[in-house]
């Protein structure tokens, strides 16, 4: 018998599209993420202990890279876009489950009247409105491999652009989201095969925010409330 899994929660985050999400989680600290459960789930009894614990994995749907086909291999931004790698071998979304999994700070916890309990985290790489099938708590000893091998990720660990925002456009964010938003952007949001001076325009927070980058300096056109 197949069991069928369905989601206990959903994330609320800073990105209403795709475009700008950091790579991986962690990558941007300040980026932060409402844990919301369903109903069902909404027990304070399911979270008890977990305030002792620094980190959590979420595992989540890929829910805008669903597809009908399956491909064996993709092609990473890192690498490219010309390189091919296998699907297993890679954090692709456009996976035969659509699987996401993410490590997580957990900030704080909140009760609220409306909502239940609902998990404040940040370091986040979701879109805003992701379900969330799971939530496991980080645990050193056995999740941290010091020693492991990262293939062709480790050679971007350090990689960020330096970010030209100027003051006039800056004002406009709301101060406690500024740090991350630029942080976002020096982390690259542009596909990695993109190396021109076009403008892009990137969604955060209820702002479109352009940019274009010369070099490795990212700097920033226009900011529109949407």
């Amino acid at each position: 018998m197949i069991s069928q899994i369905k989601p206990i929660a959903h994330i609320y985050t800073d990105f209403s599209d795709k475009f700008g999400i950091p790579r991986q989680s962690g990558r941007v600290k300040e980026l932060c993420g409402r844990i919301v459960f369903e109903k069902e789930y909404r027990n304070e009894q399911a979270l008890r202990g977990i305030e002792e614990f620094s980190h959590l994995w979420l595992i989540f749907d890929f829910s805008k890279a669903h597809r009908d086909t399956f491909s064996p291999t993709v092609r990473p931004p890192r690498l490219g876009g010309n390189k091919r790698v296998g699907v297993f071998a890679s954090r692709s979304p456009f996976r035969p489950n659509n699987l996401g999994l993410s490590c997580v700070k957990l900030d704080r916890i909140e009760k609220t009247s409306t909502e239940g309990v609902v998990l404040v985290v940040s370091g986040v790489d979701i879109l805003s409105g992701t379900p969330i099938y799971d939530v496991k708590p980080y645990i050193p000893y056995a999740d941290c491999i010091k020693d492991a091998k990262g293939s062709y990720s480790d050679e971007f660990e350090s990689y960020r652009l330096e970010v030209s925002f100027p003051q006039e456009l800056l004002e406009m964010i709301p101060q406690e989201k500024q740090s991350a938003l630029i942080n976002c952007l020096a982390d690259d949001p542009r596909p990695s095969y993109q190396d021109d001076d076009r403008i892009y325009s990137m969604s955060f927070a209820g702002f479109d925010v352009s940019f274009k980058v010369s070099g490795n300096i990212l700097t920033v056109t226009n900011v529109i409330k949407l």
